[in-house]
């Protein structure tokens, strides 16, 4: 099992996406946080099904998540 973070943000329309910093390209876009989240899913799963089928190494998370606070 792999564990990789992604990123959520919200977009101007209201809509979320969804991406994984240590494997470009998977991305998610969802009417919700859940949605995103479970597009974003989708596509990891898929992604690293491809590099296993070719034959390719699959990345090592790197990357991590932290929400800041800035007082001010």
């Amino acid at each position: 099992m792999k564990k990789y973070a992604i990123i959520i943000e919200k977009a101007p329309d209201g809509g979320y996406g969804a991406y994984a910093p240590d494997l470009p390209g998977c991305v998610g876009m969802g009417a919700n946080k859940e949605e995103a989240i479970q597009n974003v899913t989708e596509a990891i799963l898929f992604h690293l099904e491809g590099l296993a089928e070719e034959g390719l190494p699959i990345p090592e998370s790197t990357s991590e998540a932290e929400n800041l606070i800035i007082a001010g």
